[in-house]
C-alpha cells in the first residue's frame, strides 16, 4: 500500500497493486477505482486512468470507480417505497439522479479491510440520507486477478432499511493502444436480444424494444461504427432477474487482437461509447484521451427500475444481501481481423 494523494477535504487516498493470472492492477481507495490494469504481452493500458490523483475528482468520468447506490438514472430524481417518497439528488441535467446523485460512492474514500498479492477488498458505508437514499447502506467490493486472464469484481451490500441498491463497476476499456485511438473499429458482441429506448435526457422510456433491425443489434459481432456510434448509451437487457454467471458480451481490438469477454450475473449490461469524454489533463502513460477514447460495458440492473414495477426489482430489505459477480476476462487473438 502506497499513498497516491489527498482530497481537498484532507482526507489520504491509498493504492494498492496486485497480480495474477497474467494481469496487474492498480486499485486506489478513492471510489474503489482501478485506477490501472494491464495484461502480460500487450504493452498498452487496458483501461482509462490518471497516473495523478488530483485529476480524478476534477476531470474523471467516473474511470475504474465502483458507481452507486443506484448506478445509472433515476427519472426525476424520485422514486415511493410503500407509499413513502424519497427525492435523490438531481446531478443529470438538474432533473435526474445519474450514478447515485452529484456525491456518490464513486466520489468517497473507502477503506482496504483485506489485501493479498492477488486480491483487495475494500468497504464503504453509505449512510442514511446521504443523496437522499434511505437506510444505512454497507458495501464490500474485491478485485480479484484469477488464473486466464480473469479480472474479478464482486460486489455485496447489506441495509437496515429497504432501499434501492444497484452497483457497477464503471472501467473505461481501450483494447488497442490504450486510448490513443479511438474504439471505432473494435468488434463486439451482446448477448441480448432488447434493449431500453431512452428520450432526450437519456431517460428509459418504459418499453423493451427487441433489438432485431435496429442499430443496438450486436447479437453477431459486428464494428463500432464512428457514424452515430459514439452516442450508444443505452441499456441491453440480458435477463430478468439475476442469474448464475453467464456471458453478456465479447469485444476485440482490430489490430492488437485483443480479446475481452464480460461474464456477470446482472440483468442488465450498460453500452457507452464514451461519446462525452471531453478535453482532460493526460490520462495513464501521458495518452491524450479523446472522445470515444474508451468504451464501457457496465453490468448493472435496469435504469429508472425503481420507478418501473415491471422492471427487474433494484429493491433490497433487511436481512437480504445484494451479490454480484462480473469478470473481465483478457486473451489475445489474431491480429488484423478482417470481415464486416
Amino acid at each position: 500500500m502506497e499513498a497516491f494523494g489527498t482530497t481537498a477535504g484532507g482526507d489520504e487516498v491509498h493504492r494498492v497493486s496486485i497480480a495474477g493470472g497474467g494481469l496487474t492492477a492498480a486499485i486506489i481507495d478513492w471510489g474503489a477505482v482501478v485506477q490501472d490494469l494491464r495484461l502480460e504481452g500487450h504493452p498498452p493500458p487496458l483501461v482509462l486512468g490518471f497516473d495523478e490523483f488530483g485529476y480524478y475528482p476534477a476531470h474523471s468520468p467516473y474511470f475504474g470507480a465502483i458507481v452507486g447506490r443506484f448506478a445509472n438514472r433515476i427519472a426525476g430524481g424520485r422514486f415511493a417505497i410503500d407509499g413513502a417518497v424519497f427525492r435523490t439528488d438531481r446531478n443529470a441535467a438538474a432533473r435526474h439522479t445519474l450514478h447515485g446523485g452529484g456525491h456518490g460512492i464513486d466520489k468517497r474514500v473507502w477503506r482496504f479491510t483485506e489485501t493479498g498479492s492477488d486480491f483487495a477488498t475494500l468497504a464503504l458505508r453509505d449512510t442514511a440520507g446521504e443523496m437522499g437514499f434511505p437506510g444505512n447502506l454497507d458495501i464490500e467490493c474485491t478485485y480479484r486477478l484469477l488464473p486466464g486472464g480473469r479480472l474479478s469484481v464482486e460486489l455485496r451490500a447489506k441495509t437496515d432499511a429497504p432501499t434501492p441498491c444497484n452497483l457497477a463497476h464503471h472501467s473505461y476499456f481501450n483494447l488497442e493502444d490504450g486510448g490513443r485511438s479511438d474504439i471505432f473499429g473494435h468488434r463486439l458482441l451482446i448477448e441480448a436480444d432488447a434493449f431500453l429506448p431512452v428520450d432526450e435526457d437519456l431517460i428509459p422510456t418504459g418499453t423493451v424494444q427487441p433489438i432485431a433491425g435496429t442499430p443496438f443489434d450486436f447479437r453477431h459481432a459486428r464494428p463500432i461504427r464512428h457514424d452515430g456510434g459514439q452516442f450508444y448509451d443505452h441499456c441491453f437487457c440480458l435477463s430478468a432477474a439475476r442469474r448464475p454467471l453467464c456471458r453478456a458480451a465479447w469485444a476485440q481490438a482490430p489490430v492488437s487482437g485483443l480479446e475481452m469477454e464480460v461474464w456477470t450475473t446482472e440483468p442488465g449490461l450498460q453500452f457507452y461509447a464514451g461519446g462525452d469524454i471531453i478535453a482532460m489533463p493526460p490520462g495513464i502513460d501521458g495518452i491524450d484521451y479523446r472522445p470515444a477514447s474508451g468504451f464501457c460495458l457496465e453490468a448493472q440492473g435496469w435504469p429508472d427500475s425503481p420507478n418501473r414495477r415491471y422492471f427487474p426489482s433494484s429493491l433490497l430489505a433487511p436481512g437480504e444481501t445484494y451479490r454480484q459477480v462480473t469478470e473481465y476476462r483478457f486473451h489475445k487473438g489474431p491480429a488484423e481481423i478482417t470481415g464486416p
